[in-house]
């Protein structure tokens, strides 16, 4: 019978972005998991820098930066570490200087390019990196946070263009490396994941008049994407999912 995150051996984890809302709720859920033998966490500028204990480390990494993620991938070879779960749970929607646009007159090359560093070409160059880490057998996965309004089928609303496009592109990434991946890693699992509307630092300035029920606490999106992941097979392999296990078309 399958354990926790659909395992029924231990788990080896890396969680990109621990230190964001959704990060860090997962780092918990798999601190307390006494299937996962060992935890990497990372983020641009983590609170500790190296082994905290035997089961946790702390790095550095910087996703814009492929000699950042390199290092990483260094690292975990040098030391004998082989992840089977890897997740991705950083992304931008806006900062101080700029936040999304909602017509086509706000569009700004450096905002852009700022969006599709994080959004989706980090998520690329992790793969590159990260997955010739990942055992050849058994199962394993590789998840990066997407949204919904990626979803290009599901754009009724328009605005929002480049966190939509760089989205809609990293789900893309996410396909196209699952294709390629499964020709090696035959049990690993490529997906993209939509954590419903979270309380965070990233959704806070536009969700203040949204309904509280349809609100989620990092911890409740963070449960709700465990049952998903756990429940995820081969066959799913390359797609969207959803918080609540439906998928989303491109």
């Amino acid at each position: 019978m399958s354990g926790f995150l659909g395992f029924n051996r231990e788990i080896v984890a890396v969680v990109v972005g621990s230190s964001g809302g959704v990060g860090d709720a997962f780092v918990q859920k798999l601190s307390r998991s006494t299937q996962c033998k060992k935890l990497i966490m990372t983020s641009r500028q983590p609170m500790v820098l190296g082994e905290v204990d035997s089961k946790h480390t702390w790095l550095s990494m910087d996703i814009t930066n492929e000699e950042s993620i390199a290092s990483v991938a260094s690292y975990m070879q040098n030391q004998n570490i082989e992840p089977n779960v890897i997740l991705n749970l950083s992304g931008i929607l806006h900062d101080d200087q700029f936040g999304p646009e909602r017509t086509w007159r706000n569009l700004n090359m450096e905002t852009m390019r700022r969006v599709f560093e994080i959004n989706t070409f980090g998520v690329a160059l992790l793969a590159k990196h990260l997955i010739p880490c990942i055992p050849r057998s058994g199962r394993s996965v590789f998840a990066s946070l997407s949204a919904r309004v990626g979803s290009i089928s599901d754009n009724r609303l328009g605005g929002w263009y480049s966190y939509r496009a760089s989205k809609a592109a990293q789900n893309m990434m996410i396909k196209t490396l699952s294709i390629e991946a499964h020709r090696k890693w035959k049990e690993l699992i490529c997906v993209a994941l939509h954590p419903g509307t979270v309380r965070t630092q990233l959704s806070e300035p536009f969700t203040k008049h949204y309904d509280s029920k349809k609100l989620f606490t990092p911890q409740q999106s963070c449960d709700y994407l465990c049952e998903v992941i756990s429940g995820l097979t081969v066959n799913d392999t390359g797609g969207f999912f959803a918080w609540d296990g439906q998928k989303i078309e491109f």
